[in-house]
């Protein structure tokens, strides 16, 4: 008996210690779950958005330039495209239409989101848009006026409300610039010739032809101001090489003149492969291929430009005229590829095919051009109507020089 009491006694302290420890497990348990709901959720912090616009006629590495610094002011950057009937109204007919833009403007590689038919004034409507509908925090532009026709400033009400952020203008290049480097030459062609490819040619001739210390013709751009630095050819550089067993595709070009045309053709050749590699020819070989009116935009504005592009994973600034089986090997190339629009048909040659290794190797590819666009095209636009260019540029420095008398330019950061 006494020992049947004391085995019930010790099954109940048992049933009495595990009773209380399920009854504090549980009480345990809602307050740690009740913590978990009373505590606030940390939330997710929303991108800094911000905003750039432009004409971006004539697209340039200093463009480009402006919207990698628009960038770095936020998370994600979306770009307004001005109309084709804005900029008539404000500055006098674009070079490239509007769908030419956009795509130059989608292919920049810091760009996000690209807005069509952006106004060329910030009116207070557009700008709650922006504010309501793309969530923009930020509204940028450069350090340089953009004036409306009446002599306001275009981001008064940005810069009124306090969202307004201000990048430093790229000095040495500007679209009015690219186009009087042309109008040069123009200036200087009697009035009855007609811009055939003949005439053209001679214009251009005397925009690059230049005396060297020898007392022979040198071929240069003699307009261009650019001052290129290994800081800013390292910021448009990617930062990632081509990957082990990565299949290499290789395009190479005068690229001048950097225009729609290229970055289709660059973007059908990027899908060929997992890295694209892009040959940028020296100044002094497209003179000798293109003639002495070419380039335009010399050798490092050029790689720049393609530098910027998405498509484009590294660029060989000054690449032989000719695909060499040491080149093939030493970048370990697996595709070369040439577009079907271009300024000339070197690939269709039998003699002197700067592409008849690759050719020979079997890995040579001739892709269609989605765009009928060459540099040549370009050229043709301005040149046909150069006197209402050269009243654009004009009329930009007349207002630019109103400005900046009328008042001092204050910059905001």
């Amino acid at each position: 008996m006494g020992s049947e009491a004391g085995h019930s006694e010790n099954v109940q302290q048992s049933s009495r210690f595990v009773a209380t420890w399920l009854v504090g497990g549980v009480v345990l348990g809602l307050s740690v779950l009740g913590l978990r709901f009373a505590l606030p959720k940390k939330k997710k912090k929303r991108p800094i958005r911000v905003y750039m616009d432009g004409c971006f006629d004539m697209m340039h590495y200093g463009h480009c330039n402006a919207l990698r610094q628009a960038r770095a002011l936020g998370d994600q950057l979306v770009v307004g495209v001005v109309s084709d009937a804005e900029i008539i109204a404000n500055k006098g007919p674009p070079v490239t239409p509007l769908h030419e833009r956009m795509i130059m403007v989608g292919a920049v590689k810091w760009v996000d989101e690209v807005i069509s038919d952006a106004p060329y004034a910030i009116t207070e409507d557009f700008m709650r848009k922006l504010f309501d509908e793309y969530n923009i925090d930020y509204i940028i532009h450069g350090d340089d006026p953009c004036l409306l026709p009446d002599g306001t400033d275009a981001y008064a009400l940005a810069k009124k409300v306090g969202r307004y952020k201000q990048i430093k203008r790229t000095e040495g290049v500007s679209s009015t610039d690219i186009v009087g480097r042309m109008l040069l030459c123009v200036r200087e062609r009697s009035t009855g010739d007609s811009p055939s490819h003949a005439s053209l040619q001679r214009q251009f001739s005397h925009g690059h032809s230049q005396k060297s210390e020898d007392g022979g013709a040198r071929s240069e751009t003699r307009v261009s101001h650019f001052l290129p630095t290994s800081r800013r050819i390292v910021q448009f550089s990617n930062s990632k090489g081509a990957g082990p067993g990565a299949r290499i595709v290789y395009i190479d070009g005068a690229f001048d003149l950097f225009h729609a045309g290229h970055v289709e053709i660059l973007r059908l050749a990027r899908g060929l492969g997992d890295f694209l590699l892009v040959g940028i020819h020296t100044d002094q070989t497209v003179s000798a291929n293109r003639g002495v009116h070419r380039p335009i935009m010399n050798l490092h504005e050029r790689s720049l430009s393609v530098l910027a592009c998405r498509y484009a994973d590294e660029v060989i600034i000054g690449a032989p005229w000719e695909v060499s089986k040491d080149m093939i090997t030493t970048f370990n190339i697996s595709l070369v590829v040439h577009g079907t629009v271009a300024e000339d048909n070197d690939f269709q040659k039998e003699k002197g095919n700067p592409y008849a290794v690759p050719i020979s190797m079997g890995i040579f590819k001739i892709l269609d051009s989605p765009l009928d666009i060459t540099t040549s095209t370009i050229i043709r636009r301005i040149v046909s109507n150069h006197e209402a260019y050269q009243k654009r540029n004009d009329k930009k420095a007349a207002s630019e020089r109103r400005y900046y008398e009328g008042k001092s330019y204050v910059s905001g950061d």
